[in-house]
């Protein structure tokens, strides 16, 4: 398991930031291609003018994760040696969405190249870590890799605030998700972005799909057409200029104002009916009970969303070749909004015959 799970990392690199305020790639193990190098070095804070330190961050670009941690240079450090030297970041690059194991073993990383000052050091733990899962140190600390379960990370998020927030708008998440549509959310400080954008996925826990997650993107070319390449996705931006692009979401999400808008493309897709208002109440109704943890209300939706799948896969298995047909569930005399919600939902759930 330890060897499996290490197997997901796939790159370790070095940023480093002088006190000209010159940022520059130094060092990677083993090669980083340019183009997620170039990504990589948007990402890192050292390289954005008047940015704060953001210690860590997270994302996403062209199926790999990345994981960011940023750190001044301490005065009793090896690296006060090297000239100039005032910040480093550490990347860490992995197939897998585990914020809490990357943001783990990037602090016992940091620790060994504060000290030495020489990335020789965090090659070899890297290697350690690749190969046996786990690294030791008395001085810098220790991380074992089987520490750090993906339902944990999954769970990290806390989807009672995002219905403390919103209310019974949550049913607009809700549904979005479910249909796999492109939800973007807003927010200039990048940390409330990943707390809040990691939580969405777990709407959908029968998926327990975080590949559509893209909490931290920017208003750049490369990156959008990236974007664009996913069907849905919850992508985060902090640039406000992201409300002008209409061509990228389905519902947009200004967290600062604690909004939620469908754009006109989306309107009829996205068609409310009693089935989503008895939705909405049900989540709302158990995220509000304060005896209930994340973890108890992330069940109850995805139960209640599973008697929803079960009666759409009764109503296929009647068809041919066990797909639904626009015709069978006519005959069914749905209301129009649960009808136009279980056909597109078939769509998502590739219960559909096209």
């Amino acid at each position: 398991m330890a060897a499996s799970e290490a197997q997901l990392m796939l790159s370790v690199g070095l940023i480093e930031k002088d006190v000209n305020g010159d940022t520059l790639w130094v060092w990677c193990y083993p090669l980083v291609r340019v183009e997620l190098r170039e990504v990589l070095l948007r990402k890192c804070c050292l390289t954005q003018d008047g940015a704060g330190l953001h210690p860590f961050v997270f994302g996403q670009f062209g199926r790999a994760w990345y994981y960011i941690t940023t750190v001044e240079v301490q005065e009793t450090s090896a690296l006060r040696k090297v000239p100039h030297v005032t910040h480093f970041a550490t990347v860490l690059t992995a197939k897998d969405f585990n914020p809490e194991k990357y943001a783990a073993f990037s602090r016992v990383l940091c620790r060994m190249y504060m000290k030495h000052g020489s990335p020789v050091k965090m090659m070899e733990s890297y290697i350690a870590v690749l190969t046996k899962g786990i690294c030791q140190s008395d001085e810098n600390g220790s991380f074992l890799i089987m520490d750090y379960d993906v339902r944990k990370a999954y769970l990290t998020g806390s989807i009672k605030d995002v219905v403390s927030q919103f209310s019974m708008e949550t049913i607009i998440l809700y549904t979005a998700l479910m249909l796999k549509k492109r939800i973007v959310v807003f927010h200039p400080r990048v940390e409330a972005l990943l707390e809040f954008t990691r939580a969405l996925p777990a709407l959908t826990w029968h998926r327990k799909d975080w590949s559509i997650l893209h909490p931290y993107v920017h208003l750049n070319e490369q990156e959008l057409e990236n974007l664009k390449l996913c069907t849905g996705y919850v992508a985060g931006f902090v640039d406000p200029d992201i409300i002008n692009r209409t061509d990228l979401f389905d519902v947009f999400v200004n967290l600062p104002d604690s909004e939620i808008n469908i754009s006109q493309s989306a309107k009829e897709t996205m068609a409310m009916g009693k089935l989503h208002k008895d939705m909405g109440h049900f989540i709302v109704q158990s995220a509000e009970d304060s005896d209930r943890t994340d973890s108890q209300v992330i069940k109850d939706i995805s139960e209640k969303t599973r008697k929803i799948l079960s009666s759409l896969a009764s109503l296929a298995e009647q068809c041919d070749d066990s797909k639904l047909t626009l015709e069978t569930l006519k005959q069914r005399h749905f209301p129009p909004a649960t009808e136009n919600f279980l056909y597109h939902l078939a769509a998502a759930e590739q219960l559909l015959k096209i």
